[in-house]
């Protein structure tokens, strides 16, 4: 998973549309050609993995059945893609097999957009629990992913030394630091090199916002929803849910780190650590070799040492459009199979969603590409699956925006108390 696949770019008015007409469009059940739209270009090493995959599956598989992919790549703004999907929403012209990014499950199901696919999914025990998750709702599994992604806090070894920071002191998954640790670890940091200590990305107020820092939330015990997605109040605004934002706060109130980082800080050595994605391994190898740099796991609540990261990533999903649902069912099914996801992970330099695959790639990547997969094993944690999802994440980033500017906003609770109303209009 690459930078910035991560956003939405949701379908502004996916729940008004049922797809009427969608059925006046289907071939008869014995159609054995299949259509697929996917959000990447096939000049993309993710592509080129895709297009051996596809041609894989018409020369193997014993029913006959001939799928045809359309690659329809992302704009920088997320444009392109979901543009094509939203103009075949309105046509009732959508392709049998289609791919969407995993919070998008609940309002493409919600409104019918695409239909379940439990049971044409085989070893369903060897996908992690959170790309199910991500999958499902209504306990139904509408989406599969194909990879997975994680988060980490990526940390310069040089400039950890100089500090006086011993690696005898580094955190693991194990033994995480707790919140007041890293705060330390930070202040050394800022004493040290008279910069912030971290760029935590606190001025990207995209998909990022959630995705990075939901789980500094669910590990003081707090969370965005109750589980049944339909109360914030009482939840989005607890004292659980409050102690993660009151730490973002202290964090940029102490200068720790800053919302307006600079460019390419980390990577150049202006700052100790970056927060950022699985992405960042493959920038780093590739364009800053000279760098020395590891990986560390999430800081932890003081009061409950629960390690938690963020995953996620695109899935495939059968349309309500499908011609032949076995058909469609097949390929989905060969393409998170153990074969073909190994060859679109390697390719891609992402994370697994089975586990299975994992243990076929831990072998031939680097340390930090191992530390990833276990961290996503071991401490990974869904976003929610909420038929409005879009509005509940730009609610998050905006709260994110609005306790980093503590001058203005300097009781954390009162903006809590508020922004659980906001995201209150928005359950069903």
């Amino acid at each position: 998973m690459k930078k910035w696949k991560l956003g939405l770019a949701m379908l502004a008015s996916v729940s008004a549309f049922a797809l009427a007409g969608c059925g006046n469009k289907q071939s008869s059940n014995n159609d054995k050609n299949i259509t697929m739209w996917v959000h990447i270009s096939d000049e993309d090493p993710e592509g080129k993995a895709l297009a051996q995959n596809i041609k894989e599956f018409n020369k193997e598989n014993k029913e006959g059945y001939k799928a045809k992919v359309q690659y329809i790549p992302r704009s920088g703004s997320g444009g392109g893609y979901e543009d094509k999907v939203n103009a075949a929403l309105n046509s009732g012209s959508l392709p049998d097999v289609l791919t969407l990014d995993g919070p998008n499950t609940a309002a493409y199901a919600n409104s019918k957009i695409i239909q379940p696919i439990g049971k044409y999914i085989s070893d369903k025990d060897d996908f992690l629990k959170t790309i199910i998750d991500q999958g499902t709702y209504k306990d139904k599994l509408y989406a599969i992913g194909y990879s997975e992604s994680s988060v980490g806090f990526y940390y310069n070894k040089k400039m950890f030394k100089e500090a006086g920071i011993k690696d005898s002191e580094l955190p693991t998954l194990e033994k995480p630091w707790t919140w007041d640790q890293f705060i330390n670890i930070c202040k050394k940091l800022k004493d040290h090199f008279h910069e912030p200590a971290i760029n935590m990305n606190l001025n990207d107020h995209s998909e990022m916002a959630l995705y990075s820092l939901a789980p500094l939330v669910w590990s003081a015990g707090g969370s965005i929803t109750n589980p049944a997605g339909t109360k914030a109040e009482g939840y989005f605004n607890s004292k659980q849910t409050t102690s993660a934002f009151q730490f973002i706060q202290n964090m940029v109130k102490d200068g720790y780190t800053t919302i307006s980082p600079k460019d390419k800080g980390f990577e150049t050595g202006k700052y100790a650590m970056t927060m950022t994605g699985t992405w960042e391994v493959q920038t780093l190898d590739n364009q800053y070799k000279n760098l020395k740099w590891g990986v560390l796991p999430y800081p932890v609540s003081p009061k409950t040492k629960k390690e938690v990261s963020p995953t996620g990533s695109w899935q495939y999903a059968m349309t309500s459009a499908a011609k032949n649902k076995k058909a469609a069912g097949a390929l989905i099914n060969f393409l998170v199979s153990k074969k073909a996801m190994y060859r679109s992970d390697m390719a891609n330099t992402v994370l697994p969603a089975r586990k299975s695959v994992s243990k076929m790639m831990e072998p031939k990547v680097n340390s930090a590409m191992k530390f990833f997969i276990k961290q996503n094993q071991t401490t990974g944690h869904a976003r929610p699956v909420l038929v409005n999802y879009p509005q509940v994440t730009r609610t998050f980033a905006e709260t994110v925006q609005n306790v980093t500017l503590y001058k203005k906003n300097p009781d954390v609770q009162k903006v809590m108390n508020q922004q659980a109303q906001v995201i209150q209009k928005y359950l069903k």
